[in-house]
């Protein structure tokens, strides 16, 4: 909870920026985490501009029970949230922050359904973002595969990661 503030102080500068200004932001935060900068330095900052980019993009702002979900989820512990208390928003703010990597991010869902509907639901947030989502589904050929894997967070169900990690080792081997 002591990061609270901190998320609110940088959110009040960032709501009041630009859609360009904002994305040039997240672009700063993205050289920043690739150049090594840790990422629980930068989790204020990432977290405030997601809150500020959910407000404006699908008028929705994170209460701040989900900001601390979302510090929960990115420690990788687990957070327990019932239907209704806003899984899939608080979501974007570990998975936004994992992926200024590079190094993709993944959520994981119970089917294919839920996964694609979480991703267009948190798009708009994402694009102003400059940060690109995939979904894999369960019919998709390899090329969209690898196409929303080449994303910077793709949603998918479990049993599709583990099958295609499977895969991938198996043609790895050959």
């Amino acid at each position: 909870r002591s990061l609270i503030p901190v998320i609110e102080t940088y959110e009040s500068d960032y709501v009041k920026l630009t859609d360009p200004q904002m994305r040039k932001e997240s672009l700063s935060l993205r050289y920043r985490a690739k150049a090594g900068e840790k990422l629980a330095l930068l989790l204020p900052q990432a977290f405030a501009l997601v809150r500020a980019a959910a407000q404006r993009t699908v008028q929705m702002r994170h209460f701040d029970v989900q900001l601390v979900g979302g510090m929960a989820l990115f420690h990788g512990s687990i957070a327990e949230m019932d239907t209704g208390e806003g899984k899939t928003l608080t979501a974007t703010l570990p998975l936004y922050l994992h992926s200024l990597r590079g190094k993709g991010a993944h959520l994981a869902t119970v089917n294919d359904y839920l996964a694609a509907r979480d991703a267009d639901l948190m798009r708009p947030i994402y694009d102003l973002l400059g940060t690109s989502v995939g979904v894999v589904q369960t019919d998709m050929g390899r090329p969209q595969r690898r196409e929303a894997y080449g994303c910077d967070i793709t949603y998918g169900t479990a049993k599709e990661f583990g099958f295609d990690f499977l895969r991938d080792q198996l043609v790895i081997r050959r």
